[in-house]
């Protein structure tokens, strides 16, 4: 017999479990990097299992195997320090992967900063393929030959290759790849192994990342198995869940590596206990890992990691910032924990390396940690305690920081204990966002809480979600090594189908339907197996999802109809709707083989007697000290039961058990915690409270979030699943915004706008026993209103909102609004895509409701929605996809209602309402001590068509307020410029919340000490029947650009959306397009991105070209198009389509003309242009608003404005 050994090397430590050949489980953990004391932490860790001095070779006999799980590839995507690699990519999309979706990581942020690419360089390939799989242009041999060994020749040796289409017809990668590995290229990825899937940039970001992860994992791998015995068996856990041997063991797969290992044993150690359906909770001191596990395990197939997106299978862990080293900080108002972390150096305050105060040190004060319960590690010779005196002393100065500025009276321990709750509250809406939010309720869960952090908070997490049960495992400080021994080796394959399922009646699509014939005939093409497949095989799967949508489901595979039952099935449980009519589409059929793996094995307790505690601590609980027994985990009797408080120490770890808890040891040694009556602790809703208030607009802000993900998961349109254009928010029962997920800022401002005109047209019912009135006319619990009016609260007629009432349980009280906005792809007008450049009149731009019943009684109004669709002279040329939209608005609304409901029966709806109020006037001060900060200014922006807009900001810093004051802007234009009163509201929420420093959500409290002027009939203020299609895209983001002139901030950025929509009977299609951001005092503006008052997405070309007679050419930065300056303004982008068939077009742009400002001397951006190249050679310049007509050949060419420049470059 010999060992098994069982490794997770983390970022900080190395955990190792060794199964010794008499069956006993050793765990040790290590340093994973301690280069005075040796090389490799694994092997290291193997040695002194073994007994074995540092330098002795590992003796064949005494190893059967190990298993490993890596951070390498992990911290290498990290830290940018993969392999130096070159993408090779389709002639004409050198920059996709820069431009990727267009889309800036943070909408309030005016430097804006991008994920910076993987790859070392790029080089184009001159090849094409068509959207189905035929070759347009063959592979130029020659040409890519040269290159590739120049790049070789330079030191490059990495290489990844992506090809438009190549997940349809990949010979041409193939091709590319042996000219590559001939110029002596060692690492080769290729998009379409990489990822087999449609999307182009996700699928050509995991090839890069493969290309630059799998040389340093490929070069651990080796060192691993070099201080192994020859023969020894060597695997590595992959992020997908299973075990790999260490030859196939490829940097993509690489990246969840241990927190995989941590689900997998938190399934395992969960089922042994007894238990089905589990949370994994895995704390540790950067961040927490939640995940679910209810029989079978889940997978994503898009995942983002440090910005960097991963197309590949894993399982789904959902990863929020809130670790012991999160930093604790009072910004004024509310007390934040993280998402910053003090990390392993300086560490916590207690760490004794001049580290910040955070959580772990709250834990400290309160005595929940026990400095004698640790070794003296710490400090610049790792040989002192844990110091508690700096942490007194910092929660002490804190303290005293609070009180003087809210007049409160914290103690340093009630502090400590409330930024506890913030952070409680963070890992506890993780869970919230993989249970609630997907209406699965976690009270039917077990908590099984591991990692180094996770017994301190397990007890609080669970309280705060209604569970009552928790499992911790006598594995649970290693539980990521100790799941990796257990899991089996597994493959999954996959194959792209993309074919529509034929539906019931024995309908398909064109011949081309996805039959279980068809789909195994695929299967067997592309990787052949004997049939049907032996033992051991696994399971065959067909991801599918409706038509137009974007949520994939995996579904057994089957005959289509009981695969479409299976799917819509799990749909309604998922996403709480199903569409049993909508035709469903097989994206892709995968098969996952699975083999060996193992059982979680007893460590049966060996005390006989009932343990005592060793010592008795005061433990601040519940608001008072109390005096709480320390006891030693091995010291507990199966069947012995504690009643909380308790502390559990054992090595690597303390389990806090909190009043109100039980934990009983079994026979199998794991801690089962049972809630013995908690009553969850509920604000006063008199009095804000600094942590209640940051734990109500993280919530808020959550809710919003969750109604967003729900919207996009379910939507039909590209608009809203591709593009994101939309918006989610929650407002007071006056309809004032309170918190929004990030989405488009356009949006946000003007929405309180709808909600308060569904609520003057559709008053609450009168009281029980009243009438009704009529026709709907009053709003009732179970409704939802439809409003898309520019003269009442909406931007353009494309958006449309959707407001659903939240009523009392009983139905008669009104307590708060949810609403969903979402651009349509068309809603009428003269032209498709409703977007007309020549409208003068707002009939001209599609249907309008001022207010439209949409639900009554959780009934959708189909009949009543088609109709309206249809009442317009121009009606909408899709009613089909519009109502599917409309419904996907209405779930998740109905997700918001849920959540904000269950939020109400945790704290009471007298708080909810309270701190509706606080989290507003924590904004509203907010501002105000911005005010102070600010400079009188004025400014005069003039746009292409002669309109002007003028403002004027003037501070009143006695009363902290500022006047905007619009007066001497152009009057309303006989186009379509002009922006209602609401869109103007919007730019002006927008630009104070962006000047902010403080990280809050936006409310309408930021307007509060702000008093707008907008001229009746001006341009930013017009009288209807005024046409305002372009006013919402183009006007909006001039107005920003001349609030932030008046205030001498930033230069203008592109001040367009640069919005082109195309179309025919049959399709409609609109995108905007990113510019050049402008460039601020310190920064430099950002290349190929929207600013401003957009960030909606860009549909990928591959997306793009299967659903529209189009073909993206190229695809580029405009570089030397941002203005030249000290800080230079940022490029715009390069686009040409070419078109298959005749359509209808329309473009509205500004900034043509009118090239976007610099400031301090900084030189101006480059205007836009754009223009048609003819099939027949003609060529035609287009003004920047205009409506033309293309025919199969033609190719339209946009070239979107740079940035400015800010102060020039002579340094003067």
């Amino acid at each position: 017999m010999a060992w098994q050994i069982w490794i997770d090397r983390g970022g900080t430590f190395t955990d190792i479990v060794a199964c010794a050949p008499d069956g006993r489980l050793i765990q040790s953990k290590l340093l994973s990097e301690n280069p005075l004391a040796y090389a490799d932490a694994a092997i290291a860790g193997m040695r002194a299992m073994l007994g074995l001095r540092p330098d002795d070779p590992l003796p064949a006999e005494a190893i059967a195997a190990v298993k490993m799980g890596t951070t390498v590839g992990t911290n290498a995507l990290l830290t940018h320090t993969g392999e130096p690699t070159l993408l090779v990519i389709t002639e004409g999309f050198a920059d996709a992967l820069e431009i990727g979706d267009q889309a800036r990581p943070d909408i309030f942020a005016l430097d804006i900063r991008k994920p910076a690419p993987l790859y070392a360089r790029v080089m184009e390939a001159a090849e094409r393929v068509a959207a189905d799989g035929s070759v347009l242009r063959p592979l130029e041999r020659v040409a890519l030959a040269q290159g590739l060994a120049k790049a070789r020749q330079s030191g490059l040796k990495a290489c990844a290759i992506a090809f438009v289409h190549a997940w349809r017809n990949p010979a041409h990668e193939l091709e590319a790849a042996e000219i590559a590995r001939q110029a002596g290229f060692e690492q080769v990825s290729l998009s379409h192994q990489a990822s087999p899937l449609i999307k182009f940039v996700p699928r050509a970001e995991t090839a890069v990342l493969d290309a630059t992860l799998s040389p340093p994992v490929r070069r651990y791998v080796a060192q691993v198995a070099r201080a192994l015995p020859a023969e020894t068996p060597l695997e590595f856990m992959q992020s997908n869940g299973g075990l790999v041997e260490a030859a196939q063991f490829q940097g993509r797969d690489s990246v969840l590596s241990g927190p995989a290992g941590g689900l997998i044993g938190m399934a395992k150690v969960g089922r042994a206990a007894g238990f089905e359906r589990l949370i994994g909770f895995d704390m540790g001191g950067t961040s927490t890992d939640v995940s679910l596990f209810a029989g079978e395990f889940e997978r994503s197939l898009d995942t983002r990691i440090a910005g960097h997106r991963i197309r590949v299978p894993m399982l789904g862990v959902h990863t929020v910032a809130a670790g012991g080293g999160s930093i604790l900080k009072f910004d004024g108002q509310r007390l934040l924990a993280g998402p910053a972390s003090a990390g392993s150096l300086p560490g916590p305050a207690s760490y004794r390396n001049g580290g910040p105060l955070a959580v772990t040190d709250a834990n400290l004060l309160l005595g929940r940690l026990q400095p004698d319960c640790f070794p003296a590690v710490f400090g610049p010779g790792a040989n002192q305690p844990l110091d508690t005196e700096a942490v007194a002393t910092g929660f002490r100065a804190l303290a005293e920081r609070v009180n003087a500025g809210l007049g409160l009276d914290y103690t340093p321990e009630r502090l400590a204990a409330g930024f506890l709750d913030v952070a409680v509250e963070h890992m506890a809406d993780a869970i919230r966002h993989i249970t609630l939010a997907r209406g699965v309720n976690p009270a039917e869960f077990v908590l099984v809480s591991f990692g180094g952090a996770g017994g301190q908070h397990a007890c609080a997490v669970a309280a705060r979600l209604g569970i009552g049960r928790v499992l911790v495992s006598p594995y649970a400080s290693v539980l990521s090594a100790y799941g990796i021994g257990l899991a089996e080796r597994r493959t999954i394959r996959q194959i792209a189908v993309e074919r529509q399922l034929p539906s019931p009646a024995g309908g398909g699509a064109g011949g081309e339907g996805a039959s279980l014939e068809t789909l195994l005939s695929l299967w067997q093409r592309e990787f052949p197996l004997p049939d049907p497949p032996p033992a051991g095989e696994g399971e065959k799967r067909a991801l599918l999802r409706y038509q137009g949508s974007e949520s994939i489901l995996a579904i057994p595979l089957a005959d289509p109809v009981a695969m479409a039952a299976a799917f819509h099935a799990q749909h309604q449980a998922r996403f709480g709707f199903a569409d049993p009519k909508r035709p469903l589409v097989c994206a892709a059929i995968e098969i996952e083989t699975v083999h060996g793996g193992g059982e979680a094995l007893a460590m049966p307790p060996t005390a006989r007697n009932k343990a005592r505690p060793f010592a008795q601590r005061p433990v601040f609980l519940d608001g008072a000290w109390r005096d709480t027994g320390l006891y030693r985990r091995e010291e507990l009797a199966v069947g012995q039961v504690l009643a909380g408080p308790a502390l559990i120490v054992e090595a690597g770890s303390t389990l806090v058990l909190e009043p109100g808890w039980r934990a009983e040891r079994t026979p199998r040694g794991d801690l089962v915690l049972t809630a013995a009556g908690i009553t969850r602790r509920r604000p006063d809703a008199a009095h804000a409270d600094p942590a209640w208030l940051s734990l109500f607009n993280r919530r808020f802000m959550s809710i919003a979030e969750d109604m967003g993900r729900a919207l996009q998961n379910t939507a039909r349109s590209v608009n809203i699943r591709e593009r994101l254009d939309f918006s989610c928010a929650l407002f007071d029962v006056r309809g004032d915004l309170i918190a929004n997920a990030p989405h488009i800022p356009v949006h946000l401002g003007s929405m309180g706008d709808s909600v308060r005109a569904i609520l003057q047209a559709f008053p609450p019912r009168p009281p029980a026993g009243g009438e009704d009135g009529g026709g709907g006319r009053h709003m009732r619990a179970g409704d939802a209103y439809l409003l898309n009016s520019p003269y009442a609260g909406g931007t353009h007629l494309p958006d449309i909102t959707v407001v659903s009432p939240v009523f009392d349980g009983k139905g008669e009280q009104l307590r708060y609004f949810v609403a969903s906005r979402a651009h349509h792809a068309d809603v009428g007008g003269i032209s498709p895509g409703s977007m007309p450049a020549g409208s003068r009149h707002i009939d001209e731009e599609g249907c309008r409701s001022d207010g439209l019943l949409l639900v009554r009684d959780g009934r959708f109004l189909e009949a009543e929605a088609r109709a309206w669709l249809g009442g317009n002279p121009y009606p909408a040329r899709n009613p089909e996809q519009n109502t599917a939209d409309l419904k996907a608005q209405v779930a998740a609304n109905a997700l918001g209602l849920r959540l904000l409901r269950e939020l109400e029966n945790e704290v009471g709806a007298a708080a909810v309402t309270a701190y509706m109020g606080f989290v507003q006037d924590n904004a509203e001060a907010a501002v105000r001590r911005l005010l102070g900060e600010l400079r009188d200014g004025a400014f005069e922006l003039e746009l292409d068509e002669d309109s002007r807009i003028r403002v004027a900001v003037r501070i009143d810093r006695a009363a902290c307020r500022a006047r905007i004051d619009f007066a001497g802007t152009s009057a309303q234009q006989p186009g379509n410029l002009n922006a209602p009163a609401s869109i103007a509201h919007s730019a002006v929420l927008y630009v104070f919340r962006a000047l902010l420093r403080e990280d809050i959500p936006l409310n309408a409290g930021v307007l509060r000490p702000l008093d707008i002027h907008l001229p009746a009939g001006s341009l930013l203020n017009p009288l209807p029947p005024a046409a305002v299609v372009a006013g919402n895209v183009e006007t909006s983001q001039n107005i920003v650009d001349a609030l932030l002139g008046a205030l001498g901030r930033l230069a203008a950025s592109q001040g367009s959306m640069n919005n082109f929509s195309f179309g025919d009977g049959r399709h409609q299609y609109y995108e905007t397009v990113c510019g050049g951001a402008g460039a601020g005092p310190d920064f430099a503006g950002a290349s190929a991105v929207h600013s401003h008052m957009t960030n909606s997405r860009l549909t990928d070309v591959e997306v793009l070209e299967q659903q529209f007679p189009v073909r993206v050419e190229r695809f580029a930065l405009r570089r030397g198009s941002g203005g030249a300056g000290a800080y230079r303004g940022g490029d715009g982008v390069v686009r040409r389509l070419r078109f298959l068939a005749p359509m209808h077009a329309n473009l509205l742009a500004l900034r043509r003309r009118v090239a976007p400002f610099g400031l301090g001397g900084g030189e101006a951006g480059l205007p836009g242009r754009q223009w048609i190249e003819r099939a027949d050679g003609g060529h035609e310049e287009l003004p920047g608003i205009a409506a033309f007509e293309l025919r199969a050949g033609d190719v339209f060419v946009l070239e979107t404005p740079g940035g400015g420049a800010y102060g020039n470059d002579r340094g003067d």
